[in-house]
């Protein structure tokens, strides 16, 4: 059965096809028969009745310079789509916020990945606390007297904002450190929220594992390793993909927390895992399944599609889902 696929993202022109995952699925969807329409979410709009965006029709090609042909601008009602990826890259903030409300009030025959209202509730510092067990010593804070006692504890600590993402403004922050306060007072002169802290990990100079699961399962994953004298490994700050296995501990991470994600509708979601502890729990707009499938030949896209095509006939909506 040919779908109609939405992809709300970035802009498709832009992206650098050797490491994109929304291009490798939109690009799995096509070799299928399915139809892509892509559109910004800057571009969306309702009313009390429709929920619509401008956008383009598209075909997508695996060729580095020459990956897109871009249809006529076209205005479409969202829930004419079967499918809508919902792909664009945090921050996760009141727009991102705004297009999951959006989002959830298209009909069920609209299946949403991952599903709005649950994506909105699980922001990915945050919904890894609910798995104390398995994650490092974490504090979620702006109050400064409890992140200095933090630090106090655990001498070595991470800082980074709560909504943040691809490495970005994340500090490490050593006991003879003398920059925290100065630290503190930039972040929260920039905004209302609080940042989050987590003990460091010396295993991240083995590599910071992103592990994908779809509907729970682990899939795949990539070990990425920090560049030297780097405390960070996402790839977007210089970070380099290696291949891996999963280990029994993360196996066993995977296994605790699949069915919370489906549970809440979160089909397709990218975990990081450094040592023997879970970081973050990706929903948004994971990454990381083309060097997946280049290190092990797994088409990790097709693995995904197959699952959606699956579901779709009984998907329930994209509500909040009730336990």
């Amino acid at each position: 059965m040919a779908l109609t696929i939405g992809v709300q993202m970035d802009p498709i022109a832009n992206i650098d096809i050797a490491g994109d995952t929304t291009f490798a699925l939109a690009l799995e969807a096509q070799n299928r028969g399915h139809s892509l329409f892509v559109y910004e979410v800057d571009n969306m709009s309702s009313d009390a009745h429709t929920i619509w965006a401008h956008g383009n029709q598209v075909r997508v090609k695996d060729d580095i310079g020459n990956h897109v042909e871009i249809g006529r601008p076209e205005r479409r009602d969202l829930a004419s789509c079967d499918v809508i990826l919902m792909r664009q890259d945090p921050p996760f903030d009141m727009a991102y916020i705004t297009a999951t409300h959006l989002l959830e009030r298209l009909p069920a025959s609209t299946m949403v990945i991952n599903n709005p209202a649950e994506v909105r509730n699980a922001p990915e510092k945050i919904l890894v606390t609910l798995f104390p067990d398995i994650m490092p010593p974490t504090l979620i804070s702006r109050n400064m007297q409890d992140i200095k006692a933090f630090r106090d504890t655990h001498k070595d600590i991470i800082i980074k904002p709560l909504y943040g993402n691809g490495g970005a403004a994340v500090f490490r922050l050593q006991p003879e450190d003398q920059n925290l306060s100065a630290l503190l007072e930039v972040f929260f002169a920039q905004s209302r929220e609080p940042v989050i802290a987590q003990r460091y990990l010396p295993e991240i100079m083995n590599g910071d594992k992103r592990i994908i699961l779809i509907d729970g399962q682990a899939v795949g994953a990539i070990n990425r390793m920090p560049q030297q004298g780097e405390a960070r490994s996402n790839l977007h700050v210089g970070g380099t993909a290696q291949p891996t296995e999963l280990s029994p501990q993360d196996q066993k991470i995977c296994d605790q927390i699949g069915d919370e994600l489906r549970r809440r509708g979160l089909l397709f979601v990218g975990i990081d895992v450094i040592g023997d502890y879970i970081t973050e729990i990706n929903v948004t707009s994971p990454t990381g399944i083309r060097e997946m499938s280049r290190f092990t030949g797994k088409n990790i896209a097709g693995l995904f599609w197959d699952c959606v095509e699956a579901k779709h006939p009984d998907h329930a909506g994209n509500t909040i889902l009730s336990g």
